[in-house]
């Protein structure tokens, strides 16, 4: 796990552990709403426009994800296994997507929601449980 954390490293250079765990979930939260936004806003803005015109606009919005996903990778790589790392992105991921779906798409939560994120929940188990359980 490098020393870089970024090219940008004079931003998001920390050097204790949980601070790399806060940023990296502060980071990727906010990219996860861009990535949110990237590939489900154009179903709701730009249903009636060509698919292409709906793919460069969520093209322009995943740059604001990726500038923001990738030092947050880096980051947290160097406190978390690569599996650690996308777990935890899908776990923001859920955590995101159910109130856009509900706010901004207008749809409603069923229990898939609730089991979906159970089964979630125990992946997280499985891949930190050695840091959980002292290991």
């Amino acid at each position: 796990m490098g020393a870089s954390v970024a090219p940008f490293s004079f931003i998001f250079y920390v050097r204790d552990g949980m601070s790399r765990y806060l940023l990296t979930v502060l980071l990727l939260c906010c990219s996860n709403v861009f990535m949110t936004f990237a590939w489900y806003g154009h179903l709701r803005n730009l249903a009636h426009r060509p698919w292409l015109i709906a793919a460069i606009v969520s093209w322009g919005i995943a740059l604001f994800e990726y500038l923001l996903q990738v030092p947050a990778n880096r980051i947290g790589h160097g406190v978390m296994t690569v599996g650690q790392l996308k777990i935890l992105q899908e776990v923001i991921t859920l955590a995101i997507f159910v109130p856009f779906s509900v706010l901004y798409m207008k749809e409603k939560v069923t229990l898939d929601y609730l089991w979906a994120g159970l089964c979630i929940l125990g992946a997280v188990f499985f891949l930190f449980r050695a840091k959980l359980m002292g290991g």
